[in-house]
């Protein structure tokens, strides 16, 4: 009988991908309504009759626009399923002894950094999505979880969602322009490599942060650039343009971080966790 994992969110673009490629694990998804992480009372059977010793935490609120709408209020969906949520989660982990991994974001970091972010960084959000992120990670932390930061997440297809690779690769194949930052600088990380890692993760359970990422961090121009010459799109449709222009002619839009970089050398250095770079995951994909 395959060992039991619970979690929240498997039905994702990212959990879908992890229950796909370890089916040496039975997963069970906490589902909505039935299951829904802003209502404790609606959780605890679950944890009762399941003999997981895991649960994986992706349920998130991640709309970052809406949640920029939505900013320091603590009645909002977002506040709701990312803070309160993720308290209850937590807190019926431990109840129950399971070990908590909860999935977070490079949104925690501000951006303001000249070199990738590290474990050893403080969170300092600027915006609400980051925020609320931040403090789960702290509720988390709190109750001896594995806190996994993850960052613009790609993978071959998922017909639910479009990442935003998909979303480069249908545009550029429709023949329209993408207007991309070439002052902003992000890790895109292949889903499949981050199945691996949590694999590794469920089976050693560690204490504290993990950067599950890519090794390659580039800018959304230097992406799509890379995108038109992997699968063979037409690059002259791919147009630079400013992140800071753009801040200063919409000072009122969801602020960006120019640096969104994550270092990944601690899952090397300490899970023995390798994770491809931009090239290598376009090529898995392509």
């Amino acid at each position: 009988m395959n060992k039991e994992i619970l979690g929240t969110g498997l039905d994702g673009l990212v959990g879908s991908r992890v229950v796909e490629l370890n089916p040496q694990y039975e997963f069970i998804n906490l589902i909505y309504p039935q299951a829904d992480i802003t209502k404790i009372e609606t959780l605890e059977t679950f944890f009762q009759n399941s003999t997981a010793d895991t649960l994986i935490h992706f349920a998130a609120f991640t709309d970052t626009k809406a949640a920029w709408e939505q900013k320091f209020d603590t009645n909002s969906p977002c506040f709701k399923v990312n803070v309160e949520g993720t308290k209850n989660v937590a807190q019926l982990c431990k109840k129950y002894n399971k070990h908590l991994i909860h999935i977070s974001t490079d949104y925690v970091f501000n951006g303001q950094k000249n070199v990738p972010y590290n474990e050893n960084d403080l969170p300092n959000a600027m915006e609400w999505y980051g925020q609320t992120k931040a403090m789960a990670e702290k509720i988390a932390l709190d109750a001896g979880a594995t806190v996994v930061r993850i960052s613009f997440p790609y993978r071959k297809e998922f017909p639910l969602k479009v990442d935003f690779i998909r979303g480069y690769i249908n545009k550029l194949q429709s023949s329209e322009p993408l207007n991309l930052f070439t002052d902003q600088t992000i890790t895109p990380t292949f889903i499949d490599d981050i199945s691996h890692g949590l694999d590794i993760i469920i089976q050693q359970k560690p204490a504290g942060i993990f950067h599950l990422v890519g090794s390659s961090s580039h800018s959304p121009y230097e992406i799509a650039q890379e995108v038109a010459r992997i699968f063979n799109l037409d690059s002259s449709l791919i147009h630079p343009s400013s992140l800071e222009k753009y801040l200063i002619d919409n000072p009122t839009a969801r602020p960006f971080g120019k640096n969104q970089s994550l270092s990944n050398q601690k899952i090397k250095d300490e899970l023995g966790i390798s994770m491809r770079t931009l090239t290598n995951g376009l090529e898995a994909i392509k």
